[in-house]
């Protein structure tokens, strides 16, 4: 993903899942939101469906729907969990239900689920905790699905944002990150989520999946995009419109245009016991 305190399963120096004001800070706009964000591979939905024992998904962070409306149009009933009022409205407007709370202080009152899955959205959960409760509403051979996109645009989009960003917030603590990861530091990350879910003893071993796709942008789409996420949804409009022209400017420097290679990862457990 770009350098900058968005999706980062393990972002520096704070555990994301204790920053609540970011957590929640992504409703702001929640059209752009769903306009912009990319949706998941079809061939993970279908993989997760066919490991699971139902098709009834319960869907943490929810946010505004976009995981939840791929899993129901394979046929599976969803129940989203989203902290953010906004983005549960707008879920809700698009034929989704969805309960307002932290996946931790949610009470799911007796309900279970086949599947329970967290979109680009387990990060702002605390991993004990939250693993623990995905055991306790799964039903027997439930599966849990973690997944989200790693992405980072080319050296000549990528070098000029972390640049503006600095420029706009230099006393950001998220400062100080180099403008491109490798991916082997998005597949630690992943492996450390399958670690801790071996740890609870409340899953048989985690398995992880990779999926790789392409997808071209357009300076105005990814200028869409980039005010959606986490290091763009707390800054004032004057700081968002001076990364934006820098990155704009880059992107028309290589002609307009580029190609987005993401890998979107997961890790994926069955529940154990059969009661």
């Amino acid at each position: 993903m770009p350098t900058l305190p968005r999706e980062d399963p393990h972002p520096s120096p704070a555990q994301p899942h204790t920053s609540r004001r970011m957590a929640e800070s992504f409703g702001v706009d929640a059209h752009r939101y769903d306009q912009a964000r990319p949706g998941y591979p079809d061939a993970l939905v279908t993989r997760i469906i066919g490991g699971s024992p139902g098709t009834d998904v319960l869907d943490v962070g929810t946010g505004t729907g976009i995981a939840a409306r791929q899993f129901q149009a394979a046929g599976c009933v969803t129940l989203g969990v989203e902290p953010d009022a906004r983005m549960a409205d707008f879920a809700r407007a698009r034929g989704l239900d969805v309960e307002v709370a932290s996946f931790e202080a949610w009470r799911p009152a007796g309900r279970t689920f086949d599947t329970v899955i967290a979109a680009q959205s387990w990060h702002w959960v605390d991993p004990v905790a939250g693993a623990v409760k995905a055991a306790e509403v799964l039903r027997p051979g439930g599966r849990l699905a973690i997944f989200g996109h790693v992405y980072e645009p080319p050296a000549e989009v990528a070098e000029p944002f972390a640049a503006a960003y600095r420029r706009a917030a230099p006393d950001s603590p998220l400062n100080g990150q180099p403008a491109r990861r490798p991916l082997d530091f998005y597949q630690a990350a992943y492996a450390r989520i399958a670690d801790q879910l071996r740890e609870t003893g409340r899953f048989d071993d985690p398995e992880q999946w990779r999926f790789d796709w392409e997808r071209s942008y357009t300076r105005d789409q990814w200028l869409a995009l980039l005010p959606t996420t986490g290091g763009l949804t707390r800054l004032r409009p004057d700081q968002r419109a001076g990364i934006l022209d820098a990155v704009g400017g880059a992107i028309d420097s290589v002609g307009g245009h580029f190609t987005m290679h993401y890998t979107t990862l997961a890790v994926t457990a069955p529940r154990v016991g059969t009661s």
